[in-house]
């Protein structure tokens, strides 16, 4: 097992993107402050998307703009398609995250184009991307496909190999609608590894049917270097039917501290930045270490 594992703050863009109470440019600064402030190196902080179609993502710029600097944290942004990736790159973010999805129907609900389109769009906007920014790829629907349903290990890797031609500094698998088992995992996983030993490989988890922390610590078995989670376990696509709820920071944080793997969060901090945002959605969040409490009482984080 490793030593540490990079946890990426995800509640600022797919903690929120779904939630039908419209969260204030104030609100969400404060929401990116508090993960910093929770120990946070790498947070993905908006989606540069059409603001009709994802309305919590109209700020995009302003958030940009308005971010604390000097505090060691990487600042991320995700883009779709072309203008999104371009108004990334000059927000003057450190990494721009672009998303291919593995199956034709769910790409063109997602992005209005099939794969081989997003793979292609992907290798011309890493030939021009400026040098300053750090361009990864998610691999979206890696596990499966609200549309087309089971997607296989061939099809996944067909999508990989499109996207490793253009050497983006990260790989990320998305279970965008919670649907794998640890044993995916590890299959899909270790077919990335056997030919891409190399690539830095990232999760993004959805504990749509509550596999989310097996499938985190399938990964880290497999050798994943950074985890995916969101602030009181908020997140869903707008795209994707029914992918609620990403996996909770506060308890992946309490998962592999008490298992002795550093992830550098403070955990009292991750519960106060849940509930921060319980309040301001209005709603009780599915985390659930924010509820139960750390163990013992009155330990330290």
């Amino acid at each position: 097992m490793p030593n540490s594992v990079e946890i990426i703050e995800v509640s600022p863009r797919d903690g929120i993107q779904n939630e039908q109470k419209l969260l204030s440019l104030e609100t969400k600064l404060e929401l990116i402050h508090r993960a910093v402030e929770a120990g946070a190196t790498r947070i993905e902080v908006t989606s540069f998307v059409n603001p009709k179609r994802v309305p919590q993502m109209a700020e995009a710029d302003e958030i940009c703009a308005a971010l604390p600097r000097d505090t060691g944290c990487r600042y991320i942004g995700l883009a779709l398609n072309k203008r999104g990736f371009e108004r990334a790159s000059n927000a003057g973010l450190d990494e721009v995250n672009f998303v291919v999805v593995a199956t034709d129907t769910f790409s063109e609900k997602n992005q209005g184009t099939d794969t081989d389109t997003g793979i292609r769009m992907f290798k011309d906007l890493m030939q021009a991307a400026p040098a300053s920014v750090s361009a990864g790829v998610t691999i979206a629907a890696a596990f499966g496909c609200p549309f087309e349903g089971e997607v296989s290990v061939d099809r996944l890797m067909h999508a990989v190999r499109g996207c490793m031609e253009s050497n983006p500094f990260e790989l990320a698998l998305a279970d965008t609608i919670g649907v794998a088992t640890p044993v995916d995992i590890a299959e899909r996983i270790g077919a990335v590894r056997a030919e891409y030993p190399d690539v830095p490989l990232r999760l993004h988890l959805h504990n749509t049917r509550n596999t989310g922390l097996a499938n985190a610590w399938a990964g880290v078995q497999a050798g994943v270097a950074a985890l995916d989670s969101s602030f009181g376990g908020v997140g869903g696509c707008p795209f994707a039917p029914a992918a609620t709820g990403n996996i909770p920071t506060e308890d992946l944080v309490y998962m592999l501290e008490r298992a002795g793997i550093d992830t550098g969060v403070n955990l009292h901090k991750a519960i106060n930045a849940a509930e921060f945002l319980q309040d301001a959605l209005g709603k009780t969040v599915p985390g659930m270490v924010m509820k139960a409490g750390v163990f013992p009482q009155g330990a330290t984080a």
